[in-house]
């Protein structure tokens, strides 16, 4: 590996990374840690919401939509939730170019800021009793606003944390995205299971359901804080010097066209990695509830186990991704979801605590070897010019069509074949299509980001 040059060490000012030669940049460990933390707030921000969202829909329909239908009031509110996957994509094309026009952590300070508005603006809503039709008209602008956001949220947190990380450790770092993922998701479903178990139906319905949602506000204040803190990443940094002018522009078109094969390959990797996602920590729970007659209590603190057994897997599963590689990690939850949908769920349905939690715990571990893995192989599909911009496209699209519809999917399936089997079926089909694109992605693990020069921590000059 190339060494600093004489001049280099004249330098004295902290920087979140240094050159010391034209091939090699030294990462500052203690920016890095910041950069990791900023990111994965944004995330668990996003999931907070999601997690509360889904756990008070019964109360969001009572109060926004008129009375009379329940179960059309519910399929009203998760309406709204699910319009919210509708413009993830718009969002994308919109961010994902702004931030490898203008710089990842401006873009990433907006999204915090639009997501934070976004959720606290819920909160603040009228009732339909208060102003009529105008109440499920703001909600659905709020959740569009929420969505909207998101679109450029976690390509550009995925995309900061491996610019910033050194290349050996890149898959560690970048696990704790997703570790913020499940934090966030846990604590916004515990909030709302917490809430739940204090207060009288009668103030929950009447202004407790608010609390989680106003809780957003002060997070978004301190993501901003974290982020604003952060200077632009040093791929990005690098890229602005190479160029003529100090703002790129890269056509949508080389985006989309000039990537078109790494766009599909990144698509069938998100599939595989959202399909099994949406499938246990969304679908899972009303398929508790529904199938097993589990009160919805019970399936919720199930699923919150689950997730909180894959947080602490979490971290060690980033930092094999490092020693042995992304593709034989990926691989391997993608053989386990083929080899161990049909037994898991069949275990699952059988119906006890011990069976269900065994039968949901496998299918927790397996996913872990995505979100383990992905934080830091799907930035590396892309070069440094379209990183942000390839990757939110790639990345919202798959989401939209295949992850956030994996509920509704299965349940149509289930409806239209009388087959329970069916959300394991969903997975074996979706676990083929992730083993086929790991077949075609080249190893990352170790290397420097395409485009990029090797990033090193200062032991290892």
């Amino acid at each position: 590996m190339p060494t600093a040059t004489p001049a280099a060490p004249a330098v004295r000012t902290p920087a979140p990374v240094r050159p010391v030669s034209p091939e090699v940049t030294v990462t500052d460990p203690a920016l890095v840690r910041r950069a990791v933390k900023a990111a994965a707030l944004g995330n668990a921000m996003e999931w907070f919401d999601f997690g509360v969202y889904s756990y008070v829909a019964v109360t969001l329909g009572k109060v926004f939509f008129p009375s009379g239908n329940p179960t059309a009031q519910l399929l009203s509110t998760f309406g709204a939730f699910a319009a919210a996957f509708l413009v993830r994509p718009l969002g994308g094309v919109v961010f994902g170019p702004l931030g490898d026009r203008i710089g990842r952590q401006k873009v990433l300070a907006l999204t915090m800021i639009m997501m934070a508005a976004g959720t606290f603006a819920i909160g603040l809503i009228p009732s339909y009793a208060t102003i009529g039709v105008g109440a499920p008209v703001l909600l659905l602008a709020a959740r569009l606003v929420q969505g909207f956001s998101t679109g450029g949220e976690y390509a550009g947190a995925s995309t900061f944390i491996a610019e910033y990380a050194p290349d050996k450790k890149r898959g560690f770092l970048g696990s704790w995205l997703e570790f913020g993922t499940l934090a966030g998701y846990i604590g916004g479903a515990g909030l709302v299971t917490l809430m739940t178990a204090l207060l009288s139906t009668e103030d929950l319905l009447s202004w407790g359901w608010r609390v989680p949602f106003l809780i957003a506000g002060p997070m978004g204040i301190f993501g901003l804080y974290l982020r604003m803190r952060l200077e632009e990443t040093p791929a990005f940094a690098a890229e602005i010097e190479k160029s003529e002018a100090a703002r790129p522009k890269v056509p949508l078109r080389e985006m989309i066209t000039g990537q078109w094969r790494t766009l599909l390959l990144c698509m069938g990797l998100v599939l595989v990695f959202n399909v099994t996602d949406y499938m246990l920590l969304s679908y899972m729970p009303s398929y508790l509830t529904s199938e097993l007659k589990y009160d919805e209590t019970h399936g919720l603190l199930v699923v919150l186990g689950v997730m909180a057994l894959m947080m602490i897997v979490q971290p060690f599963a980033g930092a094999l991704t490092d020693r042995i590689g992304r593709r034989p990690v990926i691989a391997a939850g993608c053989a386990g979801f083929l080899a161990l949908s049909v037994p898991a769920l069949l275990l699952i349905r059988q119906g006890s605590l011990l069976a269900v939690a065994l039968g949901m715990g496998a299918l927790g571990l397996l996913l872990v070897c995505f979100t383990a893995a992905m934080p830091a192989a799907l930035p590396a599909l892309f070069p440094t010019r379209v990183r942000y911009g390839s990757l939110s496209i790639g990345f919202n699209v798959s989401v939209s069509l295949f992850g956030g519809t994996t509920p509704l999917v299965v349940t149509a399936l289930v409806g239209a074949t009388g087959n329970m089997m069916m959300p394991a079926y969903y997975m074996m089909a979706a676990a083929v299509i992730g083993g086929a694109a790991v077949w075609f992605m080249k190893e990352s693990a170790g290397r420097p980001l395409p485009g990029s020069a090797p990033a090193v921590e200062p032991a290892d000059r």
